[in-house]
Parts: structure tokens; C-alpha cells; sequence
């Protein structure tokens, strides 16, 4: 089993170029685990103060679980990924059964700051992007996808997501076998992505 950690802050484009990659290995069989799926449940809070967490510090992700999830896959096992419910901020209660396959990618903003986690990668991707371009794409996505208002998305970016990204996620870029800079220029970003992970399986 190839494992491919993809990181890089808020829409940057990593779920694309994940997306892009699933259509490229469909052969050969690829996983996708989701750091967004990871975080803590917190259902012993009221909806108000799950509302109002730090939902960009790493202390907010499961990552015990997920690297256990990650070792499982590798020992040829399947696991049952949690769905997080992003307008109810928990855990919904389904799961979704991921089984092992030749290609493991793991893609959030923060799965390469962990040791134990990154450890266990064998291709390590840094995903970067315009600053402004991110928020934009941001504001799309939640507006459409997780029923959040404007203000609530650009407070939170103030607050918390730019905070945040300066001191957890950009200095990932460190430790990343490969950085891509994703300017609207996909086709280049995917393109970069495909060559280093063709020649990371030619040394694994």
C-alpha cells in the first residue's frame, strides 16, 4: 500500500487534486481518509458552545483515531470512517466503511503536522494557494455546502483560520516531500502531484 498525506490550508485545492487522483488510480484502487471526518465528536456540549470551538487547532481533530484507522488499512483491515456533520458541528451517526486498497490518500490541513501520523506516509504533499483566492473559494464552499453565513465565515477566517494556518499549517510546507502551488492552474498542480508520486512508487 502506497500512503500519500496531502496537506495545504482552507481550499487551497486539495479535494480536487484528491478527486483528480481517484479518476488517474482507479486501476489500481484508491482509499481516501478525510481529516474533516476526524473531529472530535464533542457531544457532551451544547450546539452553542460546539458552535463556538477553535475547529482549526489540532487539538480539535481525533488524530489517536485516525492514525489507529491509517495502521488498520496498512494491516490489510478495513475501518469504519466517522461522518462529521458540519451544521450540527459532531459526529453524525452513520459510518463509512473504507477498505484497504493499493492507494491510501490522506487529505486535511493539518495531517502532516503529526509525527506518529506522518511517519507512516510514503509521499508527503504540501498544497499551496493566494491567500485571498483560499477565503474566496472559502466562503463559496461553506456558503453553499454548510449553510454558514458571511460574517460567520469571514469572523471565523479573522479569529481563528488565518491565525491558525501561520502557526500550524503553513509550516508543514517543511516537511512536504513536494510543494504545489495551485494558482488556477490545476491541470500544472495535477500534473507536478502525478510525477512525484510515479517516482516515489519507482524507489518504494
Amino acid at each position: 500500500m502506497l500512503v500519500i498525506g496531502i496537506a495545504g490550508g482552507t481550499a487551497s485545492g486539495k479535494t480536487y487534486l484528491v478527486n483528480e487522483l481517484k479518476k488517474e488510480f482507479k486501476e489500481e484502487g484508491m482509499s481516501i481518509i478525510c481529516q474533516d471526518n476526524y473531529y472530535h465528536s464533542n457531544d457532551h456540549l451544547t450546539y452553542e458552545q460546539r458552535r463556538s470551538l477553535n475547529y482549526d487547532h489540532p487539538d480539535a481533530v481525533d488524530f489517536e483515531l485516525l492514525t489507529q484507522h491509517v495502521l488498520q488499512l496498512k494491516k490489510n483491515k478495513p475501518i469504519e470512517q466517522p461522518v462529521y456533520a458540519f451544521q450540527k458541528h459532531t459526529r453524525a451517526k452513520k459510518t463509512c466503511n473504507i477498505r484497504p486498497s493499493d492507494l491510501l490518500v490522506l487529505e486535511g490541513t493539518l495531517v502532516l503536522s503529526l509525527p506518529e501520523l506522518r511517519n507512516l506516509m510514503d509521499v508527503k504533499i504540501f498544497v499551496d494557494a493566494d491567500a485571498d483566492e483560499r477565503l474566496i473559494r472559502r466562503i463559496h464552499r461553506d456558503v453553499k455546502e454548510r449553510g454558514r453565513s458571511v460574517e460567520a465565515i469571514t469572523n471565523r477566517y479573522r479569529n481563528t483560520l488565518k491565525p491558525m494556518h501561520t502557526r500550524f499549517v503553513a509550516p508543514q510546507k517543511k516537511l512536504a516531500d513536494a510543494v504545489i502551488l495551485n494558482t488556477n492552474k490545476e491541470a500544472r498542480a495535477l500534473q507536478k502531484l502525478r510525477e512525484t508520486i510515479r517516482k516515489k512508487q519507482l524507489l518504494i
